[in-house]
């Protein structure tokens, strides 16, 4: 019997190759984004995944999660037309560069309430539905920097830690309903267009710093989490060796981890300040990858002298 799934944040990386993912396994979607002529390109790629079913079941509904209501109103197109819902997911993100005292408060202030208290919302509304029918799986996608942190990047950095908590807080509420589930997925670097699409204040523009996976191994792990609900999952070969070092060492990663970022994390293209696609989805630049990948002999030419460098500067 196939599932009812709602994906939030369905027009790009993660979000729509998880909407690929589910549309494979024959169920029924509800895809939200704030994008409507993106919405159309994914449905059209979920009917071509699912070319030989006479019906492909999609729903399309814009969606632009900061919106007092509009999360209900959404849970409300989904049962409209399918009479439930199964499983939601949650993965609707923007990203922000820049030092903390320069970038705009209207800026981070636009990331967590996107990246934290929609993500919240959503929680909030699956949970109601889900108690009500006594089953139901919510998953939501946060970061390995829910871990640990990386700078000029606060606000990103700020809501997934705020993800991290709410998410084991609402867990341990769970526990009087076993049939209810909420997953978190935890990506490290990942190849998505979320780094070409952020707010960029600090002048250089953002890259996914190696080794990166591609979006459909975070897909993948999100669709698993249906059939074999875990409390979080960790997606990233380096994500437990970084969190391993953030916690254990933290002098020396504090050391190491902005020539890191400034060699690794950050291109050698510039940029002037903009506010990406924080307030206003940018329908061009929304792909499922990001073009990351082919780049990584690049990334990783510069890593080794940085930390040299670091290293020296500190003990000298």
């Amino acid at each position: 019997m196939s599932r009812v799934v709602v994906v939030v944040g369905a027009s790009s990386g993660i979000g729509r190759a998880t909407a690929r993912a589910f549309a494979e396994r024959g169920d029924r979607l509800v895809l939200a984004a704030r994008a409507t002529t993106t919405l159309a390109e994914v449905r059209a790629e979920c009917a071509e995944v699912r070319a030989e079913c006479a019906d492909v079941d999609v729903l399309t509904v814009p969606t632009d999660v900061t919106v007092p209501g509009a999360l209900e109103a959404l849970a409300d197109a989904a049962l409209d037309r399918f009479g439930r819902i199964d499983v939601w997911v949650h993965t609707a993100a923007v990203m922000a560069y820049g030092r903390f005292d320069e970038l705009p408060e209207r800026v981070f202030d636009q990331v967590v309430r996107t990246d934290l208290l929609s993500a919240a919302g959503s929680v909030r509304v699956a949970l109601r539905h889900f108690r009500a029918a006594g089953a139901g799986t919510v998953i939501l996608t946060g970061s390995v920097l829910g871990h640990i942190t990386a700078p000029y990047m606060s606000a990103y950095v700020a809501s997934k830690w705020g993800l991290q908590g709410l998410v084991r807080t609402v867990q341990q509420e769970l526990r009087d309903s076993p049939q209810v589930r909420l997953c978190l997925v935890n990506p490290g670097s990942v190849d998505t267009p979320v780094y070409q699409q952020a707010a960029n204040y600090l002048g250089r523009i953002g890259r996914p710093p190696p080794p990166v996976a591609g979006p459909q191994r975070v897909a993948r792990a999100i669709v698993d989490c249906v059939d074999r609900p875990r409390r979080e999952i960790s997606v990233g070969r380096l994500n437990v060796l970084l969190r391993a070092g953030f916690t254990v060492l933290p002098g020396v990663y504090d050391v190491l981890v902005g020539p890191l970022m400034r060699a690794m994390g950050l291109s050698g293209r510039p940029t002037v300040a903009h506010d990406g696609s924080v307030f206003t989805p940018n329908p061009a630049g929304e792909a499922v990858r990001g073009g990351h990948l082919p780049d990584l002999r690049q990334l990783l030419a510069g890593p080794a002298s940085a930390v040299g460098a670091a290293l020296r500067r500190r003990l000298g």
